[in-house]
C-alpha cells in the first residue's frame, strides 16, 4: 500500500469512529461537536449537510490532490469531536534575504508544503534547498466559529493599539486582509495569522491547501516545487474541482461554511473555589490584556448571532509575543501570531501553534515581547496561585 493510500485509509477510519460516536450523526445535547441551540429546521438541515461534507473522505477521482495534508476535514479536526484539533502538523517554509526579509517559496509568496501527494508523475512538493525558516502549525478548533465571524470589524479595530498608546506594553494589531469572496478588505480573524476574515474563505482556503481541491475562491492548484509539466499529469481534473451539487445547488465550501457557522462552542466546566480564584489571578497578572474574556457579536436578523456574548478569551489581534513561527502571511509579520482563543482549552493538548509546549505552564513560560510583563508576574506568583491560574485555564 502506498503512503498516500495509507493516509486515505487512516482518514476513513477516523471518519467511521467519529460517525459512530454521535447519536444519529449529531452530538448529544451539550457535548462537543453539536450545533448551536435554537436552530431552525432549515439551519439544522444545513448543519447536517455541512457535517456530512466535513466527514467525507475525498478521492483522487473527486479532486483530492495532487498534494494534500488530509483526505477529509475531519482527518485534521476530530479531537475531542468533529471540528476540533489533531496531531497533524501543517508544514510551512520560507527563504530569508541577507537583510533579514522573509519571503515565500514562489512568486506568489506561498509557504505551504503539503505532506502527501497522489502517487503518480512526481507530484510530491518538497522543501527546496536554502530555506531559512521551517515552521509547523497545528489545526485550530472551529467550535463557535460562527459567533467569532459575527463579531464586528469595528470591535476589533477598537481593541487594536499598534503604537501602544496606553503604555501597557501590548500593541495588538488588527489584520487587514482581502476577502477572496467579495474582493473587499476586512479584518482577518481566522487562522494562526488571522489570514482570513470569513468562514467561507477560511474553508475554501483549507479545501485547496489541505486537500488540494480547487474552488471558486481558490481556483489554482497548489504544489510548490512541482514542475508545470508534471502538474498536467498529476491533476487531470479541470479546475475548479468543487462545483454545486445538482440536488442541493450547494458547493462543498458552502457546506463547510454552514457547519462551522452553526457549530456550538465548548461550554466551560463547572468551577470550584480554585478555578474562581484562578480567574482573578488571570486578570491580575495581565493575561486578559490579550486574552479578552468576552467579545460581543453585532446586530443581526438571526437571533443566533444578534448581540450575543462570545466568551472566547481572545482579542483576535496580531501580537508579537515571541511565539511567532517566522512566516509572513496575509497582513501578519513573521514574528506575529493571532491571539489563540482559550475556550475549550481543557480539551486541547499540546499547546502553542506548533504543539511544542506540553503543559500550560510551559506555554506561559514561552511568552516574550508584548507578554513579558504578564509572564514575569506569573513567574513571581506563589506556587499555590500559579496552580489556581492553571486550574482556571483547565476549566475553560
Amino acid at each position: 500500500m502506498t503512503r498516500s493510500a495509507r493516509i486515505v485509509v487512516s482518514a476513513a477510519t477516523v471518519v467511521v469512529a467519529l460517525t459512530a460516536s454521535v447519536v444519529g450523526g449529531q452530538a448529544p445535547p451539550g457535548a462537543p461537536g453539536g450545533p448551536l441551540p435554537g436552530l431552525t429546521p432549515l439551519e439544522f438541515a444545513e448543519f447536517r449537510l455541512g457535517l456530512d461534507d466535513f466527514l467525507e473522505v475525498e478521492t483522487a477521482e473527486e479532486g483530492l490532490g495532487p498534494a494534500f495534508n488530509g483526505a477529509s476535514c475531519a482527518a485534521c479536526h476530530h479531537t475531542p469531536a468533529v471540528g476540533g484539533m489533531s496531531s497533524v502538523l501543517e508544514v510551512r517554509a520560507a527563504f530569508a534575504d541577507p537583510d533579514g526579509t522573509v519571503r515565500g517559496l514562489d512568486e506568489t509568496g506561498e509557504t505551504l508544503v503539503q505532506l502527501f501527494s497522489i502517487p503518480t508523475h512526481g507530484c510530491q512538493p518538497r522543501i527546496p534547498d536554502g530555506v531559512a525558516v521551517i515552521a509547523r502549525r497545528a489545526p485550530i478548533p472551529v467550535f463557535g466559529a460562527g459567533l467569532v465571524e459575527a463579531i464586528p470589524d469595528a470591535t476589533l479595530l477598537g481593541l487594536a493599539d499598534p503604537d501602544d498608546l496606553d503604555g501597557d506594553g501590548i500593541s495588538g494589531r488588527a489584520a487587514m486582509v482581502r476577502d477572496p469572496g467579495t474582493g473587499q478588505f476586512r479584518i482577518g480573524r481566522f487562522g494562526w495569522k488571522a489570514q482570513q476574515a470569513t468562514l467561507l474563505a477560511f474553508g475554501a482556503d483549507a479545501y485547496r491547501n489541505e486537500m488540494g481541491i480547487t474552488n471558486d475562491l481558490f481556483p489554482n492548484e497548489l504544489a510548490v516545487g512541482v514542475p508545470a509539466a508534471n502538474m498536467v499529469l498529476c491533476d487531470p481534473i479541470p479546475d475548479p474541482e468543487d462545483f454545486p451539487d445538482p440536488r442541493t445547488r450547494r458547493r462543498g465550501i458552502d457546506n463547510f461554511e454552514s457547519f462551522m457557522r452553526l457549530l456550538a462552542p465548548i461550554a466551560r466546566a463547572p468551577a470550584g473555589p480554585a478555578e474562581r480564584d484562578g480567574e482573578l489571578v488571570f486578570d491580575a497578572v495581565g493575561c486578559a490584556g490579550c486574552h479578552r474574556p468576552v467579545l460581543t457579536t453585532g446586530p443581526s436578523q438571526n437571533p443566533l448571532f444578534d448581540r450575543r456574548p462570545v466568551p472566547l478569551f481572545s482579542d483576535l489581534l496580531l501580537h508579537d509575543i515571541g511565539t511567532g513561527d517566522g512566516i509572513r502571511q496575509g497582513d501578519a509579520l513573521p514574528g506575529e501570531i493571532r491571539t489563540p482563543a482559550l475556550w475549550g482549552l481543557r480539551l486541547r493538548r499540546p499547546f502553542l501553534h506548533d504543539g511544542s509546549a506540553a503543559t500550560i505552564a510551559q506555554a506561559i513560560g514561552r511568552h516574550r515581547g508584548e507578554a513579558d510583563a504578564a509572564r514575569e508576574r506569573f513567574e513571581r506568583l506563589k506556587a499555590v496561585d500559579q496552580l489556581k491560574l492553571v486550574a482556571f485555564l483547565n476549566s475553560l
